[in-house]
C-alpha cells in the first residue's frame, strides 16, 4: 500500500489531486482508518506517532469483578480466563476487539474515560468486589481515582507500553517541506505531543499554516495548539465516525 493508499482507492473528483490525511495513530487501527480515508476518495498517508510494546499482565486474585479497559491496545494482554468476566470498554472499537478474542459480556461507553467511570457506576454496586483496570504505561490515573472516590477497589495493571516516535516518516517530513495542504487526524494527546515535538524538532511548523489537524478531544487539541494550524476541529464526541465526518 504506497504512501498508504489501498488498492482501488476512488479517484480524486475530475482528475483533482486527492486530500492528503496523515493517520498518527499506531497499529492496531491504523490501516483500518487509511481504508476507510480512502474509501472517503481522499489520500490516507500513515505517520505512526506511537510504537506499542505489549506487556505481561500480572493477573490478581481473585478475579475482578469487572475488567475496565481505555483502549484496545490492552486486550491482548488480557488471558483468556477473564473472558466470561463483565468487561467494560471506553468506546465502541475497542469494545469491538474486546468481543473478537472472546469476551462475552462487553459494554461500551461510547465516550472517554469519565463516560467510562460513569457507565461503571451505573452498571456495578461498588461493593460488588474489585475492578481490574488494564492500561497503557502511566495511563488510567485519573479514572482509577474517581472510581476509588465512588467507593470501588481498582486495581490497575500495565497491558502496553506507547512509546512515541523518534522521527517523522520520510513520506510525511517531504509532504510538510513542500508545504501540501493536508489534515491530520489525532487520536490521543500522546500522538499529538509527539507529533507537535518532532515538527519542532524539523523547523517545520511554519509550513503547517494551510493544513488542519482533526482532534479526538480536548486533550489532544490543546497540544496541537503549539503549532500554527489554519484551523484545529475537534470530534463532537470522541470517535473515529465523528474525527472521519469532519473530513467530508
Amino acid at each position: 500500500m504506497p504512501g498508504g493508499v489501498p488498492e482501488g482507492a476512488p479517484d480524486a473528483v475530475l482528475g483533482a489531486p486527492a486530500r492528503i490525511v496523515l493517520i498518527t495513530r499506531p497499529e492496531p487501527g491504523a490501516q483500518e482508518t487509511a481504508a476507510r480515508v480512502a474509501a472517503m476518495g481522499a489520500r490516507p498517508v500513515l505517520a505512526p506517532m506511537l510504537r506499542i510494546e505489549p506487556r505481561a499482565l500480572r493477573l490478581p486474585t481473585p478475579l475482578p469483578a469487572a475488567v475496565l479497559v481505555t483502549s484496545g491496545n490492552a486486550i491482548p494482554a488480557l488471558p483468556d480466563v477473564l473472558h466470561d468476566v463483565p468487561l467494560f470498554a471506553v468506546g465502541a472499537a475497542t469494545a469491538a476487539r474486546a468481543r473478537a478474542a472472546g469476551f462475552t459480556r462487553v459494554e461500551s461507553a461510547d465516550g472517554d474515560a469519565s463516560a467510562l467511570a460513569a457507565l461503571v457506576q451505573a452498571r456495578l454496586p461498588a461493593d460488588r468486589g474489585a475492578l481490574l483496570l488494564a492500561s497503557g504505561l502511566r495511563q488510567g490515573g485519573a479514572l482509577a481515582a474517581a472510581l476509588r472516590a465512588g467507593g470501588f477497589r481498582v486495581t490497575r495493571r500495565v497491558a502496553y507500553a506507547a512509546q512515541p516516535a523518534t522521527a517523522l516518516t520520510a513520506e510525511t517530513e517531504a509532504l510538510l517541506r513542500a508545504g501540501v495542504p493536508l489534515a491530520a487526524l489525532f487520536f490521543s494527546a500522546e500522538t499529538a505531543h509527539a507529533f507537535v515535538r518532532l515538527v519542532r524538532r524539523a523547523a517545520l511548523g511554519e509550513r503547517l499554516r494551510e493544513s488542519e489537524a482533526v482532534s479526538i478531544g480536548m486533550r489532544a487539541s490543546v497540544a496541537l495548539e503549539a503549532l500554527p494550524w489554519r484551523r484545529i476541529r475537534v470530534a463532537a464526541r470522541p470517535t473515529q465516525d465523528e474525527m472521519l465526518a469532519l473530513l467530508r
